[in-house]
């Protein structure tokens, strides 16, 4: 290691009356000025700071672009593991009655593709076989709120404008609904494509989840036990938040099938079950759902019926949620319910539709992760510490 040398140099007195000007030689040692033109520590640590989130931002703004550029494969594949998290102790169970791993991923396969055909087949023959009645019942509906806005006082020719652009939302809306939601060469080109690519990635993510695990578990860049433990807490986060979700999803299909039967209203049974798959999407799910069950009321039974399955698509989603969303997500989540609507919202603006579904979860996960990590740091504090 080379020797600090001092810094030399020369420093000229001024002459005085008595004695001529001299020379004098004097020596700095480097490291007396290494504080002097460096900026605060405080100034240095916001620095870093600031410099870590832009590069964090980067990233994340870098990830979105790359998703979106892709997404004909990652929605697909993304979807299979949502659904392959949940589903895989089935095979799981499987294998430990005796059944190969092959076999019992065939069997929870096939059980899925037959629930989703199943749920699809109910939903759209029951629009088709009520397509014809029900638009006209909604045009009928539609002249009966004329009335009644007429009768509040409202100027005639604004209530016919507003009913004339009512019914043509109406017809809009229904034909989107009926002929609409799987219509066109290039929706049903991508839905194949979506549904195949999504078919082909669950199949093996059921068959090959030790192999796919433990590949990930050494490719996480951490060590491997503690990659097991992230894997371990976001897969038991998933499960339970699906779990709480469907028993969620099924209280409000309860509330609203039934409030539909009661009041006479076509297509119970499929205004159920879209209330039920709309559950799975927080937040913004459930409320389209609850505008379909209230135009199939209204071109059914008219504004009456409307309105009570209105009042009743709200008390399914609010009070009457409350007394069920603490049971199923308490132990699912352990999260405030402030800030699973953050993180669902901001997951939503930043991943769309999977970010909805995801947010809530995986902050779940972090959390959890992060007081794991904290709860085996201190047990090995304490075990350090006794021993010496």
């Amino acid at each position: 290691m080379t020797p600090r040398r001092p810094i030399r140099g020369r420093l000229w007195r001024p002459a005085r009356e008595s004695a001529p000007a001299e020379e004098e030689v004097i020596e700095i040692d480097p490291a007396e000025l290494s504080g002097m033109f460096s900026a605060p520590a405080w100034l240095r640590d916001l620095g870093f700071s600031a410099w870590l989130l832009v590069g964090v931002g980067a990233a994340l703004v870098g990830a979105i672009f790359l998703l979106a550029q892709t997404q004909t494969i990652v929605m697909p594949v993304v979807t299979a593991a949502i659904v392959a998290s949940v589903t895989v102790p089935m095979v799981d169970w499987l294998k430990r009655q005796g059944v190969p791993r092959g076999a019992g991923a065939v069997l929870v396969f096939l059980g899925i593709v037959l629930i989703g055909v199943g749920i699809g087949i109910i939903v759209m023959s029951g629009i088709a076989s009520q397509a014809d009645s029900l638009s006209g019942r909604l045009h009928a509906g539609a002249d009966e709120i004329e009335s009644w806005v007429r009768d509040l006082g409202v100027a005639s020719p604004t209530a016919a404008d507003a009913n004339q652009h009512a019914s043509a939302s109406i017809s809009a809306g229904f034909k989107a609904l009926t002929g609409g939601l799987l219509g066109g060469v290039d929706k049903l080109a991508s839905l194949a494509v979506f549904l195949s690519f999504a078919a082909i990635s669950l199949f093996f993510m059921l068959k090959d989840a030790p192999t796919l695990g433990r590949f990930v578990e050494r490719h996480l860049g951490m060590p491997v036990p503690l990659a097991r433990t992230v894997l371990t807490q976001v897969s038991r986060s998933l499960r339970g938040y699906f779990v709480g979700v469907t028993i969620v999803a099924a209280w409000s299909a309860l509330l609203v099938g039934v409030g539909a039967l009661l009041l006479g209203v076509p297509l119970p049974g499929t205004i159920a079950v879209v209330t039920f798959l709309g559950g799975y999407v927080p937040y913004l799910g459930a409320w389209a759902a609850g505008v379909f069950a209230v135009l199939i009321a209204l071109g059914g039974q008219g504004p009456e019926a409307a309105l009570a399955i209105a009042v009743i698509v709200l008390l399914a989603n609010g009070v009457l949620q409350q007394l069920v969303q603490p049971i199923a997500y308490g132990a699912a989540l352990d999260l405030h319910p402030l800030a699973v609507l953050i993180a669902t919202i901001a997951g939503g603006c930043l991943f769309g539709t999977i970010g909805l579904i995801l947010a809530a979860p995986l902050v779940s996960a972090a959390v959890r992760i992060s007081a794991e990590l904290n709860s085996s740091r201190t047990s090995s504090e304490r075990a350090a510490a006794a021993t010496e």
